[in-house]
């Protein structure tokens, strides 16, 4: 039975783009060209998938993935953005988002989320071996793990030696993509409780009538939509451990009821009457400091005291400097044997790139660059600057222009690449401009052949003819 996918966009000309491609792939689709539309569609019957942009006309990504979620909590959301906005990558990953896409789309790219999506059980508050965003220095199935070589690192590692032994709550800080769920499962599978399950819960997702159900389970008919009993996190989680990730967007009432249960090891589900024991390791994380929220009155004071009996900071990748190039590789060889392709390594200049580039989504962008540039680099080749994000080139070359142009050609292979050296000049300079003018409009191609000047089409038409001289074949979003 083919997978439904929703595809929601504004840009009508992309929906019909992205619908025949997945169409010939295998994939049944619907499309809604607003925010509000989209809403409706899913309420009407549940997708596999939805492949949604961030920026719609009547409403952003915040409030189409915070009311998709509502509706469906396991809903599988893959946000289109614009790789200049990284930090709005980072926060759909956080407000539960499967993943997130750049822009020009990439059809593989798309077809190999919506294949990972749809061929596995996709759920990111079960048992699992690792979550499918944030696992970005272990293996999700074979357990391989890359420590590090910087002294963050090695300082890291050090710490998660110590604890792994204890029963010791413990909490980690990070900034997004650091790997708080993969440091989670390191200390769980370093620990005695490793024979027993690792179970994941992404409160930063939960809404306050649902956290209690998410956490400990409810009996038949014990709410509206309540059909049938039950499990919460804590039964799945027994004699093992409990990660609770951004566990500072629980409401106080529900911090109260857990704070109840750590302290009596035992909790009813939800309309339930008999008392479950509760022996499991909690480990929690938040990318803001508990301390100084339960100073703010959002987060109970003795709860932050139940859960630091240990903490964890996780470095940032811009202060890794020395795992940068080794975690790269690490990807590569991932990404190789995911897409069955054998990439020989990165070009120097790829390398010189990546050292340079500050890396605001940290390990989580990093792996991302690297599998989309595997999906456009062909076998038994170096990845080259080409193939990396317009975003990430650009950023590397722009107190050099000399030497390199954004999509990494320097500019005498350009001139020479063209037949007529004067119109290759102009098409680069052109190319340039559409692209400059796309990143002030945040990407929205209707605003950007306005202020151009040019119908949508042309504008389409301009960035394909120019990626078919010198990129792999994109698809281009809004």
């Amino acid at each position: 039975m083919a997978k439904k996918i929703l595809i929601i966009d504004d840009d009508i000309d992309l929906c019909i783009l992205l619908s025949r491609f997945l169409t010939k792939n295998g994939f049944e689709t619907e499309t809604a060209h607003s925010g509000d539309k989209g809403i409706a569609a899913y309420n009407r019957q549940r997708f596999d998938a939805v492949i949604c942009d961030y920026r719609l006309g009547d409403m952003d990504g915040i409030k189409l993935i915070t009311t998709l979620k509502e509706a469906d909590q396991h809903a599988n959301i893959v946000v289109i953005t614009g790789y200049s906005d990284i930090k709005t990558a980072v926060e759909v990953i956080k407000l539960g988002a499967f993943d997130y896409i750049t822009k020009p789309l990439i059809p593989d790219e798309v077809l190999a989320i919506l294949n990972k999506i749809t061929k596995e059980p996709v759920q990111k508050s079960v048992a699992r071996h690792g979550n499918k965003a944030e696992s970005v220095v272990a293996g999700e199935e074979s357990g391989d793990f890359y420590e590090g070589l910087s002294a963050a690192a090695v300082f890291l590692h050090k710490q998660v030696s110590i604890v792994a032994g204890t029963n010791y709550s413990v909490i980690l800080y990070g900034e997004s993509g650091t790997g708080k769920e993969v440091i989670a499962r390191r200390i769980h599978d370093l620990s005695p409780r490793s024979n027993k399950r690792f179970v994941a819960l992404d409160c930063g997702t939960l809404s306050r009538e649902l956290a209690g159900s998410e956490l400990f389970g409810h009996m038949k008919g014990s709410f509206t939509g309540a059909i049938q009993d039950k499990e919460g996190h804590f039964e799945l989680a027994e004699g093992g451990t409990l990660f609770l990730d951004e566990v500072g967007n629980l409401s106080l009432d529900v911090q109260a009821t857990l704070l109840r249960v750590i302290q009596e090891r035992k909790f009813k589900r939800v309309g339930g009457n008999k008392e479950i024991p509760a022996d499991v390791r909690i480990i929690v994380a938040s990318n803001e400091n508990l301390q100084e929220a339960y100073k703010k009155g959002k987060f109970r004071e003795d709860l932050y005291h139940r859960f630091n009996e240990f903490s964890i900071h996780l470095p940032p990748l811009r202060e890794r400097q020395d795992d940068i190039l080794p975690l790269s590789s690490f990807f590569l060889k991932q990404s190789s044997e995911e897409t069955e392709k054998n990439i020989k390594g990165f070009d120097k200049d790829v390398q010189d790139i990546f050292l340079a580039y500050n890396w605001p989504g940290n390990l989580r962008e990093l792996r991302n660059v690297v599998r989309r540039a595997v999906l456009l680099t062909d076998n038994d080749e170096n990845i080259s600057i080409s193939s990396l994000p317009y975003e990430i080139a650009h950023y590397s070359f722009t107190p050099a222009r000399e030497k390199k142009s954004p999509i990494g050609l320097a500019h005498e292979e350009l001139l020479v690449e063209d037949k007529d050296l004067l119109k290759g000049a102009a098409s680069r300079a052109e190319y340039e401009t559409i692209m400059a003018v796309l990143q002030q409009v945040n990407f929205n191609k209707k605003k950007a052949a306005a202020l151009l000047n040019i119908d949508r089409k042309t504008l389409y038409n301009k960035i394909k003819n120019f990626q078919a001289l010198h990129q792999a074949p994109t698809m281009n979003g809004q």
